[in-house]
């Protein structure tokens, strides 16, 4: 598959004012470079502003893809893997193998976060279906990524579901994690790439979280 990014590389980078702010510049950078799609997929919680950011600003549906990480044993915020909706999955074998996790925790833990991501989904969408990504030109958004853990998980959906092209569009990233986007994705737009990087919330003035009631509103804004 062809890929390209176009990131900018740097120690630090800008700060955003919101997740809102953020899809704004990161639609009017998709705009820029001629990307095509034909909808807009966030990822839950909070990729839905700036999806619905993006959305609007590209006249696209706005729907989502969820999955969900697979927590090592004991530590459930250090990422072993992630599992979609569907059961597509993407394992970190460094982390599989330092962890020294089994396959039977992991094929239980697989099939756990499997169905909460299942339940997330059917919770958001409410009376809605799933749209059919046969086809389609698909655009990935969320806030950005760090490991990349959940957005392997969801391109790997989106492969299943057999889309056309795949999109990821992100405003910040390290730029490990966004190289390695590029091996998954056929495109990834990345406002920012800097070398000095904590996590996601330290390039946002405001990066409160997302409530469930809040995510359904940006999803529902544009039905």
């Amino acid at each position: 598959m062809s890929v390209s990014v176009d990131c900018l590389d740097r120690a630090m980078a800008r700060t955003f004012r919101d997740r809102t702010e953020a899809g704004e510049e990161l639609a009017a950078e998709v705009e820029r470079r001629g990307v095509g799609a034909d909808i807009v997929v966030a990822i839950p919680r909070g990729g839905l502003p700036l999806g619905r950011a993006v959305a609007d600003s590209l006249d696209l549906p706005l729907d989502i893809v969820v999955a969900k990480k697979i927590g090592a044993p004991g530590n459930p915020e250090y990422a072993i893997g992630a599992v979609a909706t569907d059961g597509s999955v993407w394992r970190n074998e460094a982390a599989f193998q330092g962890s020294r996790v089994d396959e039977e925790y992991f094929e239980q833990q697989r099939q756990v976060e499997a169905e909460n991501a299942r339940e997330k989904a059917d919770r958001y969408r409410t009376a809605s279906t799933e749209p059919n990504f046969a086809g389609k030109r698909v655009l990935v958004v969320d806030d950005g990524v760090a490991t990349g853990s959940t957005m392997r998980a969801c391109i790997q959906r989106l492969r299943n579901a057999d889309a056309a092209r795949i999109i990821v569009a992100v405003p910040v990233g390290p730029p490990d994690s966004i190289d390695e986007l590029r091996d998954m994705a056929d495109e990834v737009v990345c406002l920012e790439t800097p070398s000095s990087f904590g996590g996601v919330g330290q390039f946002y003035a405001d990066f409160a979280q997302v409530s469930d009631e809040e995510a359904i509103e940006y999803l529902e804004e544009g039905s």
